[in-house]
């Protein structure tokens, strides 16, 4: 009997995660296919806050599951995509979006990887400019006869051998 108490309580905790695993964009109900649409459409838009990698739609972290949830709330209240989205973003900031408006507090997500860019390009060429300066450089006549003497040494040596 105690085994069978186990297994059933094993079953049931188990059971109920696959059951909230399993909770997908499907197990929405709408009145019609555009307002399905029309959530899908939302919830690809919006970011994982959790993921931060994922959108809503994609991401199956328990506060991706809750936010859902509280589109599908507004949506059904009659709430616009803006009126949704703008409060969100009131909630969780810009970063909440997939696409970011452009303002100043956005202007180094936009902005910023063409500035590294820029920044390796630029010092890639002053490296090269200086590696260049420096192959260019003529040796002195003091510098030849000392490589001259100790290629002579190393071949008189090498001759002995």
């Amino acid at each position: 009997m105690k085994k069978l108490l186990t297994l059933l309580l094993l079953c049931l905790l188990f059971g109920n995660t696959a059951l909230q695993a399993t909770t997908t964009l499907e197990s929405y109900r709408f009145s019609d296919k555009q307002d399905e649409q029309r959530f899908k459409s939302l919830v690809s838009q919006l970011r994982c806050l959790v993921c931060q990698n994922e959108s809503l739609a994609d991401s199956d972290a328990e506060l991706a599951h809750d936010l859902r949830q509280e589109v599908y709330e507004m949506m059904l209240a009659g709430k616009t995509n803006k009126q949704v989205t703008d409060f969100l973003v009131q909630r969780y900031g810009d970063f909440v979006l997939y696409n970011p408006p452009m303002k100043p507090s956005t202007w180094l997500i936009w902005f910023g990887p063409f500035v590294v860019l820029v920044i390796a390009v630029l010092l890639l060429f002053r490296s090269l400019r200086r590696q260049r300066a420096v192959t260019q450089q003529a040796i002195s006549d003091e510098e030849r006869k000392r490589l001259q003497q100790a290629l002579q040494q190393s071949t008189g040596k090498d001759a002995q051998s």
